[in-house]
């Protein structure tokens, strides 16, 4: 892997984290619980494509 890959490869896990946190402050801000648990799903989603990409690694 190149430097310039390894470079695009850290910043989409860097995303990935963004997103993660993102959606489990906006989760805990949440009152409806329907949406809620919907954020809760996206974290979980972002943690698995974070985990998918690191895998490759």
């Amino acid at each position: 892997m190149t430097s310039k890959e390894l470079m695009y490869v850290e910043d989409a896990l860097g995303h990935e984290q963004y997103f993660q946190t993102q959606c489990r402050e906006t989760a805990n801000q949440i009152q409806d619980g329907e949406l809620r648990n919907f954020a809760q799903q996206l974290e979980q989603q972002h943690k698995n494509i974070f985990q998918n990409i690191y895998s490759l690694l």
